[in-house]
């Protein structure tokens, strides 16, 4: 693994570098597609996450062959977080299973890395829906909640913006359709080998979170993971009884005392690096389960806790890996969503979002050039400037 000094060298200014984020989404988009596929009634959720972590590995090994020293792989484990629960649901062998009925709404979540250069997405599905199947209520409330949130946020992805811009807007969308982004949740800055860089976008911060959170500007070569969550319920995550199993490494150090936590801790190391993990994924899982505990009591490993929201509550999720580049952001993962399916008495009211929502992402590079769509084309891309 590259020294920190080389990882700050290595940005999306380097065209391998870009090349190597398009490889990483395409593979991201890929595995997420033929996992949506098998969420059918019936399908076991562990099942589905083991066959989503095995495409990763798989079609990642296919990259870059003769460079044996490349790392590349999983850089978030596939979870399918079902209904109210909000995130990070990836079961292991052990656990009870959950298996997936007509109506369940389903985020599957995962990411890829090619040289430690992540593209993670993530994608709500209804299990049951043809793709054609309409949205009414408040299934379709939270659905435009969260989908205008992303398609605004990526609008905002531009070298000079404010993180708290993005907060407050993300905010006035979900308001417009009386739904709640999840309280707290972050969108991180992507470096190599990096999944949570310094700068962070916080959505529905509440009083304490606000104070805490850093205020940043966003810059011209930077990449970032959006992950937009949104409920119709109160927003506010809480743990439950489900075992956390996904979990990554820090920078602490300690001398571990137990021989499994040796163990485990050496595994991750080797196979997983800094990228997310998830214990299903390691050699010996009830030796990985007697092994965390001790990394985690002193901090050298971190989890990422199972959350959910009240009970018959929904929360929808949408994700993307988004590179800042010259011409505008560069959206290199996530999955199409048709928001005319979607029927909700509600709409964006803020003036400023709805033009906002307008633009094109893309900054007009050649002057001369005349926008394909007229003068409307013309408008948005120069607003987009």
């Amino acid at each position: 693994m590259a020294d920190k000094d080389e990882q700050e060298i290595k940005t999306i200014a380097e065209d391998l570098v870009v090349t190597k984020y398009k490889m990483a989404g395409d593979i991201a988009n890929r595995v997420i597609k033929a996992v949506i596929d098998k969420c059918v009634a019936g399908a076991e959720v562990r099942e589905l996450c083991s066959f989503g972590d095995g495409m990763l590995l798989e079609e990642t090994a296919k990259c870059f062959k003769k460079e044996k020293d490349l790392k590349k792989g999983i850089a978030f484990p596939t979870c399918i977080s079902v209904n109210n629960c909000i995130c990070h649901f990836s079961p292991l062998e052990s656990d009870v299973g959950v298996v997936l009925k007509d109506g369940d709404v389903a985020k599957i979540d995962l990411g890829a890395h090619i040289d430690g250069f992540i593209a993670v997405v993530a994608h709500t599905v209804f299990v049951g829906s043809s793709p054609d199947a309409e949205h009414r209520g408040r299934e379709a409330d939270v659905l435009l909640a969260a989908h205008y949130a992303s398609e605004a946020v990526l609008r905002l992805m531009q070298p000079g913006t404010e993180n708290t811009t993005v907060t407050s807007t993300v905010q006035k969308i979900g308001e417009s359709y009386k739904c709640k982004p999840i309280e707290g949740m972050l969108s991180h800055q992507l470096k190599q080998f990096e999944i949570d860089g310094e700068k962070t976008i916080i959505q529905n911060p509440n009083e304490a979170q606000k104070k805490e959170h850093e205020k940043c500007t966003f810059e011209l070569h930077e990449v970032y993971a959006i992950d937009v969550l949104v409920s119709t319920g109160e927003g506010v995550g809480r743990e439950m009884e489900t075992r956390t199993t996904v979990y990554k490494k820090t920078n602490e150090t300690y001398m571990l005392k137990m021989k499994t936590s040796r163990a485990l801790f050496t595994e991750v190391s080797t196979k997983c690096g800094t990228m997310p993990f998830s214990l299903r994924n390691l050699e010996d899982e009830k030796k990985a389960r007697m092994g965390i505990v001790e990394c985690v009591s002193h901090k050298l490993l971190e989890p990422f806790h199972v959350l959910y929201e009240k009970a018959n509550e929904t929360v929808v999720q949408f994700k993307y890996t988004v590179l800042l580049m010259p011409n505008g952001p560069q959206k290199i993962t996530g999955l199409p969503f048709d928001a005319t399916r979607c029927h909700s008495e509600y709409s964006v009211t803020d003036e400023e979002v709805k033009k906002l929502l307008t633009t094109s992402t893309r900054k007009k590079v050649n002057k001369k050039k005349k926008p394909a769509n007229g003068t409307a084309s013309k408008e948005a891309v120069e607003t987009a400037e």
